[in-house]
């Protein structure tokens, strides 16, 4: 068996073992409102604050929609509205006008969805971290490197 075939095999067997829900459930998160959680914090940096008691969008720059939420989850545009709805009931959305735009709704974290995504985060790269205990500093960082290479080398 050739390298390529070895990380052909490898890619299944990740893609077998974990899914976005089943790492993210070990930190709390469970559903398809994370899904849309992940898809608004790759976005970019939209974040809901306080401003004397409302909430103000922060930057919309990269700013995600029902639409990108759509083509990111490989959804149709109801089906996509619906995982936003869950989202929003959950508490962890909400939706604001696009200042650019005012006819469109940006997506935007709350707090609450903030913590959700950090609370993922923490749990994924402890589960990350685990598989690789035996591993020396040097792999590690050659492991890391290599990933992103290959990542990046993959069409969208």
């Amino acid at each position: 068996m050739d390298a390529v075939e070895q990380v052909e095999q490898a890619m299944v067997a990740i893609r077998r073992r974990q899914s976005r829900r089943a790492v993210a459930r070990l930190g709390g998160v469970t559903g398809q409102a994370f899904d849309v959680l992940d898809v608004i914090d790759g976005a970019g940096p939209a974040t809901v604050g306080s401003v004397a008691g409302s909430a103000t969008v922060g930057s919309v720059a990269g700013s995600a929609t029902v639409g990108s939420v759509a083509l990111a989850l490989g959804v149709d545009q109801p089906r996509a509205s619906k995982l936003v709805t869950a989202a929003v009931d959950a508490g962890w959305v909400c939706r604001r006008a696009d200042q650019a735009d005012g006819r469109r709704s940006v997506l935007v974290l709350t707090d609450a969805g903030r913590d959700a995504v950090e609370q993922a985060h923490r749990s994924r790269r402890a589960v990350f971290a685990d598989a690789m205990t035996a591993w020396t500093d040097e792999e590690r960082g050659e492991f890391a490197r290599l990933l992103t290479r290959f990542v990046a080398g993959l069409p969208d």
